[in-house]
C-alpha cells in the first residue's frame, strides 16, 4: 500500500524540506512506501508521482482547513489520472491533536499564561475553509483556557494579523502571543514574524502530531483500499 502524501506546496525551500521529513518519518514509522507531492505552486504534482507508482494507494490532503484544493482540486487532479486504485482520505482539518500542537509551539517559542492569544490562519474566501479556521480558534481558546482570536494572515495592504495584535494592545493586552495554523514555514510564516508580536509559535512542521493525524487519516483509508 502507497501513501501519497499531498501538501499544498511553496516556492519557499524551506517548506518543501519540512515536507520531506514528514513524508520519510512516516515512511518509518507506518512501514509502507510514502510519496510527497504538491497540489499547487511547485511539483511533483499527484499526476507526476502516480504515473510512476503501481498499486493501490492512499491519498491524504495535508490540509488544516477544507477549502478549495480539499474540496475541489485534488479530487479533480486524482480523478485525472485515471486510477482506479486511489482512495482519498480525509483531510488533517482543524484535528483536536492538531490544535494541541499549535499550543506546543506557542509554549516553546515563550508564551505566557496572561498572554492575549491569537491564532493566524492562511486567508481564505471560502466559507467552508473559514469555518475549519473558526473551529481551530475555539478549539484552541478551550485548550487554553482563555478568549483566542482569529487572525487572517494576508499579503498586501489588506488587514491581517498586525491589525489584529495593534488592536489588542490598544484594548489594553499587556503582551500578544500568536499561534501560527500552518504545516511549513515559507511566505506566510515570515509575514507573522513581522506581525510585532511579543511570541509568534512556529508552523506544525514535523511535530508528532502530524504524524499521529496522518496515522488517523491513512489507516481507516487503506482498509478500504486493500
Amino acid at each position: 500500500m502507497n501513501l501519497l502524501l499531498i501538501a499544498h506546496g511553496t516556492r519557499d525551500p524551506a517548506g518543501a524540506v519540512v515536507t520531506e521529513r514528514v513524508a520519510e518519518r512516516a515512511r518509518l514509522r507506518f512501514g509502507v512506501p510514502v510519496h510527497a507531492c504538491y497540489a499547487d505552486v511547485r511539483g511533483p504534482t499527484p499526476a507526476d508521482v502516480l504515473g510512476e507508482i503501481d498499486g493501490p494507494t492512499v491519498a491524504v490532503p495535508a490540509f488544516l482547513a477544507a477549502g478549495y484544493h480539499v474540496r475541489a482540486d485534488v479530487p479533480e487532479q486524482l480523478r485525472a489520472t485515471g486510477r482506479s486504485d486511489v482512495v482519498l482520505a480525509e483531510a488533517f482539518g482543524p484535528d483536536p491533536v492538531l490544535v494541541a500542537a499549535a499550543a506546543d509551539r506557542l509554549t516553546e517559542a515563550g508564551a505566557r499564561p496572561d498572554d492575549a492569544v491569537v491564532l493566524a490562519v492562511a486567508a481564505s474566501s471560502d466559507p467552508h475553509a473559514q469555518a475549519d479556521g473558526a473551529r481551530a480558534a475555539r478549539r484552541l481558546g478551550r485548550l487554553l483556557g482563555r478568549p483566542v482570536t482569529l487572525a487572517p494572515i494576508v499579503l498586501g495592504d489588506q488587514p491581517g494579523v498586525a491589525e489584529v495584535v495593534a488592536r489588542l494592545r490598544a484594548d489594553g493586552a499587556n503582551r500578544v502571543a500568536v499561534a501560527s495554523w500552518l504545516l511549513a514555514p515559507g511566505l506566510f510564516q515570515r509575514n507573522l514574524d513581522r506581525c510585532g508580536a511579543d511570541v509568534v509559535g512556529a508552523p506544525l512542521s514535523d511535530h508528532e502530531a502530524v504524524l499521529d493525524v496522518l496515522a488517523s487519516r491513512y489507516g481507516p483509508a487503506a482498509q478500504l483500499a486493500a
